[in-house]
């Protein structure tokens, strides 16, 4: 289903979300204070337009109140940030996700209504450091503070085992929820399924008990 997304701030994250919800068929109204930043999405965002989101009459004329979910990525100006949020939840727009670029920052953001607080530098620093600290981890997807869904190479001590010798949902506390292998993916193996040197394992889980199904097949 087409959305409809308004994104202020078109630095390098808010330049990129822009263009990846683009990619995928939605609708995208991208806003910065920099005709720099406007005229280089001008191209790819559905409409681009220089404008201070700090303004409330600006956002009325820019229609934001119609849009279901707003985008703040505001980099170092917490003051923008702040207020921008504060006139976006005043318009009532459902949802407001904000960038914010340390915790103490996020709860602020917070505090005053954000609807969801994203930390990319964070967040990306985080992801780098489990891929460089693993052999087998591709990447993964944090679902919570706790749990997580990652993609991790077959370590080799698992070749010709099936799901069911290998027991990890009863001995790690997660489970495999697909295996990629040349052939495709299998999504929910069954027991019997084996595992082969090659084959990608998407496994969901908590944080401690995947790190401890990684120790034990380093």
């Amino acid at each position: 289903m087409k959305k409809q997304f308004i994104v202020i701030g078109l630095g390098r994250f808010g330049s990129s979300l822009t263009k990846t919800l683009v990619e995928a068929g939605h609708e995208v109204l991208a806003v910065d204070k920099d005709i720099d930043l406007v005229q280089s999405m001008s191209s790819i965002a559905t409409h681009a337009i220089q404008a201070d989101s700090t303004d409330e009459e600006v956002l009325k004329e820019l229609g934001v109140g119609n849009f279901s979910h707003a985008i703040v990525a505001i980099g170092e100006n917490l003051q923008s940030s702040i207020l921008t949020t504060l006139l976006l939840k005043e318009m009532n727009i459902p949802k407001v996700t904000v960038k914010a670029k340390n915790i103490m920052y996020g709860k602020v953001l917070t505090k005053i209504g954000a609807d969801q607080v994203v930390y990319p530098e964070r967040d990306m620093g985080i992801r780098l450091g489990r891929q460089l600290s693993s052999d087998n981890l591709i990447d993964y997807i944090e679902l919570s503070p706790d749990y997580n869904l990652v993609e991790l190479n077959a370590p080799a001590a698992m070749n010709g085992y099936t799901i069911q010798q290998l027991d990890v949902r009863a001995k790690y506390g997660v489970n495999i929820m697909a295996i990629k292998s040349a052939d495709g993916i299998n999504i929910s193996p069954l027991a019997e399924d084996k595992i082969r040197t090659g084959d990608t394992l998407l496994i969901i889980g908590a944080n401690e008990d995947i790190s401890a199904l990684e120790r034990k097949y380093e």
